[in-house]
């Protein structure tokens, strides 16, 4: 019996392959609560039937746009299985990601500490 040999770090490549795609159909998407969405990370199931896909806004709504790209999620899914060459596209789950946010919030209290023990 012959095992089929599995492509190394193909999850990975399918994983970035998506996230490229969605950032350029995530543009065409005319929904108004949508803000300036970037897409920062997709994670794609070893089955590639689910892909979580994480997402920050830098103008806009957080929670506008999560409901606005779930909703598009058929539609994305649509967009995609007709530029990737492979057998199953993933169903995408939008997940709001608040590591830029946080990072800002931590570059300002860093600033503000610093300028802190300046006066001191």
């Amino acid at each position: 019996m012959r095992h089929k040999r599995s492509i190394p770090n193909r999850g990975l490549r399918v994983a970035d392959q998506i996230q490229r795609d969605l950032a350029e159909l995530v543009r065409e998407l005319k929904d108004p609560r949508l803000g300036m969405v970037t897409i920062n990370a997709v994670e794609v199931t070893p089955d590639y039937a689910h892909a979580r896909v994480y997402f920050s806004v830098l103008m806009g709504d957080a929670q506008g746009s999560q409901d606005a790209l779930n909703e598009a999620a058929g539609f994305l899914r649509n967009g995609l299985f007709k530029r990737l060459a492979i057998h199953t596209v993933p169903s995408l789950h939008f997940q709001f990601d608040r590591t830029t946010e946080r990072a800002a919030e931590l570059n300002a209290l860093i600033r503000q500490a610093n300028a802190q023990s300046a006066k001191d």
